[in-house]
């Protein structure tokens, strides 16, 4: 492995490390100055030789969240490679078919080192263009071009299925069809990180590490994660809620001393000669702000609003109230579908049920806002918090900015949650800035993690 077998007091291993705790921090993972050191001594401590002992070792010191370890993993691969990678490559013709039949013979056994060497076998005989100047390129699309993954699958089920004397109960074949599925995805990663490896022998290590490392999921744009994202996102949301409820609940102890108390601080002072060392406070009573939560739900931003939605009803505890708002071109009260105890069935009992369609399902913010004025407005407080999550993408409709400007007076804070990037508001139908001047703060909110710090804030 290289870089792994020197000596630990070479400057080019304490490089190569230095280097490696660089791309975790440009991927999201946090790794300060006391983990770096750590890192080193740790190296001092084990056989450098031991490439999965180097890993995990590293993997202890630098990953605090589950969801990062993916992050760890795709770079320490990159930057403490497995093998050199091969220069010479010899040319020769590989049947696809034959290849199919090794690889599911592979897979079928589960053999993991066979599974490795026929990813790099791969990305050699079907992923290889020659540029211009002599140097290959290696691309993944053409390896899957050429090898059809789903039929391996299948076959790989077929075979199980052959193998026994009776046929698979429903329950059975779904975990079979899972554990197929779970071994092939193995084999695309393989091919995956073949791929990064030959574009970073290439290019150099940084470059490709800052283009092809995804950061972990919680920091990935809410926009454009995939239902499986979207479900392991949901996993992490009671979790995150606990741990900012306890940073919630801190921040409010060690704010709880309000005004000067005059009269005990003079009293105090007699002690010291009219010095007043030790002055006194008024209690004060920590501000739990009633929560209005209005949410844009149509197909653009919804899982945006969702994420939003289950992570406030997660922290119900730390408002004096909550009610949530839903519309798309009208508006519902969908506070009571959270009353239940599994927020994501809510979801979509609140997508089947509630009033959020009034004309042709586009998005209407006008509208919604005055259905929300007509209905609830007089509700609002100077106890009350008001969030609004939304692209402010009206479909060229009337803006009813007014409604907002009427929240900003009568409600403590009125926020805007905007989940597109910052130079995208006022483009096309986008009309962020008619609503921006009318509340406290237009905060552009596209991840978990920026959701979290906001809701912490304002908690």
């Amino acid at each position: 492995m290289a870089g792994i077998n020197t000596p630990v007091h070479l400057p080019g291993l304490h490089q190569r490390v230095m280097a490696f705790l660089a791309a975790l921090r440009r991927g999201g993972v946090a790794t300060t100055p006391s983990v770096a050191i750590d890192a080193l001594r740790v190296l001092g401590e084990l056989d450098l030789l031991n490439r999965n002992q180097v890993r995990e070792a590293l993997g202890s010191v630098c990953v605090t969240t589950p969801s990062h370890r993916p992050v760890f993993d795709d770079l320490f691969d990159l930057y403490f490679p497995l093998y050199n990678v091969p220069h010479d490559v010899e040319d020769g013709s590989v049947d696809p078919d034959a290849f199919m039949d090794a690889l599911q013979d592979a897979l079928n056994n589960d053999d993991t080192e066979r599974i490795r060497d026929l990813a790099r076998q791969a990305v050699d005989a079907f992923g290889r263009i020659d540029g211009r100047d002599g140097i290959p390129g290696y691309f993944q699309y053409r390896v899957f071009r050429t090898l059809d993954m789903a039929a391996i699958e299948q076959m790989l089920f077929d075979a199980a299925q052959d193998d026994r004397d009776s046929p698979f109960t429903p329950l059975e074949e779904r975990l079979a069809k899972e554990e197929f599925a779970a071994r092939v995805r193995a084999f695309e990663e393989d091919v995956a990180a073949e791929i990064r490896r030959r574009a970073a022998d290439q290019r150099g290590v940084d470059p490709v590490a800052k283009r092809t490392v995804q950061p972990p999921l919680e920091e990935r744009d809410l926009f454009h994660i995939t239902a499986a994202e979207q479900r392991e996102l949901r996993g992490q949301v009671q979790p995150l809620a606990r741990k900012l409820a306890s940073r919630v609940a801190v921040k409010r102890r060690s704010g709880r001393d309000g005004r000067l108390d005059m009269r005990r601080t003079v009293r105090r002072s007699l002690a010291t000669g009219g010095i007043p060392f030790e002055p006194a406070f008024r209690s004060r009573r920590p501000h739990k702000p009633e929560l209005f939560v209005i949410c844009d739900v149509s197909g653009s931003v919804a899982s945006f609003a969702r994420f939003t939605l289950l992570l406030v009803h997660a922290l119900q505890s730390q408002f004096a109230k909550v009610r949530s708002f839903a519309f798309i071109d009208t508006m519902d009260e969908v506070t009571r579908h959270f009353d239940a105890a599994d927020a994501a069935d809510a979801m979509q009992h609140m997508l089947e049920n509630a009033e959020l369609v009034w004309f042709d399902g586009h998005s209407d913010y006008g509208h919604a806002l005055l259905r929300f004025h007509e209905r609830y407005a007089a509700e609002l407080t100077p106890r009350s918090t008001v969030l609004i999550l939304g692209d402010a993408r009206n479909n060229y409709r009337q803006a009813s900015s007014w409604v907002v400007a009427d929240m900003a007076r009568r409600a403590r804070h009125v926020y805007w949650l905007n989940p597109e990037p910052l130079p995208y508001w006022d483009t096309g139908d986008s009309i962020a800035a008619t609503y921006a001047r009318h509340v406290e703060e237009m905060v552009e909110v596209r991840n978990l993690r920026q959701l979290a710090a906001f809701v912490e804030r304002i908690a």
